[in-house]
């Protein structure tokens, strides 16, 4: 059942792991460099880093979230959320309001100036994907999207096995 992708080889009867062609360091290594070419819009165009382009990119679509919500969400570290709010809030493109329910939390949305920036950055984020991607043809890219659930869903099967 297991498909080889030959990224072992045998030396006096030891296995050998061949880094070049292992798969886990193969996606590692695709998405840094995904990311950087992302990443080259909002640091070098915006000055904001990934984990605030990430916060700014959830609330421009959920318009209203917790820090707790968006930790979940953006799949970051609550330590990162934190940091990025508290940047984000310094430079007025977060509102963060008292929920009314619930004064132990707050909700966060993007003031006019967030709002203008995730609109500025989107298109040219969505540009640069459709590059990405355009090596692909589409029925490529539907069955590429439907490979990384697969994956995921067995990484994430195996993780709960510890």
């Amino acid at each position: 059942m297991l498909v080889t992708t030959k990224h072992t080889v045998k030396n006096k009867g030891e296995q050998q792991l061949e880094l070049t062609r292992y798969f886990p360091y193969k996606l590692s290594i695709l998405e840094r460099v995904v990311g950087q070419s992302i990443a080259q819009l909002y640091l070098g165009r915006f000055n904001l880093n990934r984990q605030e382009w990430r916060v700014i990119a959830a609330l421009g679509t959920q318009k209203s979230m917790s820090a707790k919500e968006l930790t979940a969400y953006t799949n970051l570290e609550k330590m990162q959320v934190s940091r990025a709010i508290s940047r984000l809030r310094k430079d007025e493109m977060l509102h963060q309001q008292e929920d009314s329910q619930d004064r132990r939390y707050s909700q966060l949305s993007l003031t006019e100036k967030g709002k203008a920036t995730y609109r500025k950055i989107v298109p040219l984020a969505l540009a640069r994907e459709e590059f990405i991607l355009s090596g692909l043809t589409e029925k490529e890219q539907a069955q590429l999207f439907t490979l990384m659930e697969k994956v995921h869903d067995k990484a994430d099967e195996l993780q709960q096995w510890g």
